[in-house]
């Protein structure tokens, strides 16, 4: 059995306002031998660091993803949009006879990327983000998984001989209100990238600029995937509405996180009745 964590440890991170103190000391003892070393990492994360920055990898949906500092963090809540988007990549690659073609836009670390090609079989992944700083974390997780990806503003970033062509489109966009921002724990106002939290007045800009050309992009009968809450799911579901897709949307039954809603829209086929 491990030992039980350095209570002098567990004391410090309790300290420092760490919820689950006991499993950080575990998982920062566990990191180094080196003593050294490993008080430079609870000098970090006692200094308001994200554990998961600290480590340099956060578990998403069983896979360990490389971080690096400045970088969107992953949210377990985002495991619905990204298994939501494995499944309806199994079922296009059985449909067409051939790797369905997935993007995961906005993509920062690449988490919904990493478990769509870990669990949808053959895939054509791309990804794509503005920020470098999440471009090279992506490159990290995704490029070993045979994904490519690209540094740009949205469908900028993308190469235009997918346009038209995408199974699955993925995007966990910003979808913070700039109001809110500042009512946001430390770790991720001060230690993330403003453009990865911040979705605009109302939280839908990004929204807003994705699903205005989603039809474009999208295959007839590719789906576009976008993470919001609840309180914001039925706006997006008339954009989405608005801009020729039909919108449905996703909620957990068996998650704490229930105020998370994946809303999709689907792009008609030829031969749907207002296709």
């Amino acid at each position: 059995m491990p030992a039980d964590p350095d209570p002098m440890l567990v004391a410090r991170l309790r300290a420092a306002g760490c919820v689950f103190a006991e499993a950080e000391a575990e998982l920062l003892a566990a990191a180094t031998d080196d003593d050294v070393e490993l008080e430079a990492l609870v000098v970090r994360r006692v200094a308001g660091e994200p554990l998961e920055v600290v480590l340099g990898w956060a578990e998403f949906a069983g896979l360990r993803l490389a971080v690096e500092p400045g970088v969107f963090v992953p949210r377990h809540r985002t495991e619905l949009l990204a298994a939501e988007a494995a499944g309806i990549a199994r079922e296009a690659t059985r449909s067409h006879g051939r790797p369905a073609i997935v993007v995961d836009l906005c993509c920062g670390a690449g988490a919904i990327g990493a478990v769509v090609a870990a669990t949808a079989a053959q895939v054509d992944l791309y990804a794509a983000d503005l920020d470098p700083v999440a471009v090279r974390a992506a490159r990290r997780n995704l490029e070993p998984r045979g994904g490519r990806v690209f540094e740009g503003d949205l469908y900028d970033a993308l190469p235009t001989g997918v346009a038209g062509r995408i199974d699955v489109l993925a995007v966990n966009a910003p979808y913070v209100p700039t109001d809110e921002i500042a009512l946001m724990p430390p770790e991720a106002r001060e230690h993330e990238a403003v453009v990865a939290l911040d979705g605009g007045r109302d939280g839908l800009d990004v929204h807003r600029r994705v699903v205005a050309s989603a039809r474009e992009w999208l295959a007839p009968g590719g789906s576009l995937l976008i993470e919001t809450s609840e309180w914001q799911s039925d706006t997006a579901a008339e954009l989405m509405r608005a801009g020729g897709l039909e919108p449905r949307s996703v909620r957990a039954d068996d998650t704490d996180e229930d105020d998370t809603v994946v809303v999709v829209g689907r792009r008609p086929r030829a031969t749907d009745p207002r296709g």
